[in-house]
């Protein structure tokens, strides 16, 4: 196979390459983004992993290029820009690439998966030194530069340094090792006596009910195959958000649409008396949120962990408030059937249809 370098993403307008969780028309997309034209063979529900599916295939189209790219920074497109450039490396530490991306992208963390605990370190040296040496995730909002050119950088750094990790996760202990207890802490909570989840597969929802917010990859341990989230907290607190697994194509089970927020909130702000305001992020957000909202959040801040934003009390009782959404949820689905690869008229189109209150 071609050896592989990587492309800065606005270079991909002048120089076919292989575009890895983006688009572009001039290379072989693939994307798990939402009506992304990655090949039907090689479609999986990361990015990455349609990498490696890739070269497990010795995919003909692969030999056409010599460079790929990707139009922003994350764990995913990390993973499967890295596996291009080292498909030896890569095919022989796949399991420990794919558990990467899940955790990274999905935030689904399952302790029980094969190499999802040497997944995890590595994830969580990228998230240490990403912090250390840039800008956080979705941080590119309040730089002058976009993430198509802020994120370039980053992806020098990760590329040049993640073998060393990867073959060597204890030389770097001190870099993972405070958010990976931080996350072994929280994922013993969510299992413990003192949290109790709830999980409704007719409607994709789980509720997690816990006594304080978590890292999100404790929180979400046990949604996998689920698409919306309530997290409820002492006195009255919650979140529900929409997971990014329904704004890509999964490839491995159909979903049902993503339901908008907002007119869940307009319901709520009826009968909140708090003085603050329910609000929701729109549609087509990566991960929309919708809370009780004292300060306004920035995208980082709504893409940062549950324990690092406030949350705030609501007058509504924690069982009139799941009452209230599983009902829109309910109303909202009723005679919707699950399907595979949603396009965004389709969601935006049955929204319209069915998601009111």
């Amino acid at each position: 196979m071609n050896a592989y370098s990587y492309l800065p993403f606005p270079q991909v307008k002048s120089q076919p390459a292989v575009v890895v969780d983006s688009f572009h028309p001039n290379g072989l997309v693939l994307s798990h983004w939402r009506e992304a034209p990655t090949p039907p063979e090689l479609r999986e529900d990361t990015s990455a992993g349609m990498v490696l599916q890739a070269l497990k295939q010795n995919y003909p189209a692969l030999q056409q290029y010599r460079y790929v790219t990707a139009n922003h920074f994350d764990i995913d497109a990390l993973v499967g820009i890295w596996a291009l450039m080292h498909p030896e490396l890569a095919l022989a530490h796949e399991e420990t690439l794919r558990q990467m991306a899940l955790i990274g992208d999905f935030r689904e963390l399952d302790l029980a998966a094969p190499f999802a605990e040497d997944a995890l370190k590595l994830v969580c040296w990228i998230n240490a030194e990403e912090k250390a040496r840039f800008y956080p995730p979705f941080g590119a909002e309040d730089l002058e530069e976009n993430e198509v050119v802020a994120s370039i950088p980053k992806f020098h750094y990760f590329l040049e340094t993640f073998r060393d990790v990867l073959l060597n996760p204890a030389l770097f202990q001190q870099v993972w090792e405070p958010e990976f207890n931080r996350i072994m802490d929280d994922y013993a909570k969510v299992y413990s006596s003192a949290s109790r989840i709830i999980q409704n597969q007719a409607l994709g929802l789980v509720v997690v009910q816990t006594l304080a917010p978590l890292h999100y990859y404790a929180l979400f341990s046990p949604t996998a195959g689920y698409d919306i989230v309530i997290s409820c907290y002492p006195e009255n607190r919650y979140e529900v958000e929409c997971k990014y697994t329904t704004w890509v194509d999964l490839e491995s089970r159909p979903t049902l649409p993503r339901p908008g927020l907002r007119p869940l909130a307009r319901a709520l702000n009826e009968v909140e008396t708090s003085g603050l305001t329910w609000v929701s992020d729109g549609v087509t957000d990566t991960g929309p949120l919708l809370r009780l909202q004292g300060q306004k959040l920035s995208k980082a801040q709504r893409y940062g962990h549950p324990y690092e934003r406030e949350f705030y009390s609501s007058t509504i009782e924690q069982d009139a408030f799941l009452q209230t959404v599983t009902n829109y949820l309910d109303s909202a689905f009723l005679n919707t059937i699950t399907k595979k690869r949603w396009t965004w008229a389709e969601v935006k189109e049955w929204n319209a249809r069915n998601n009111k209150i």
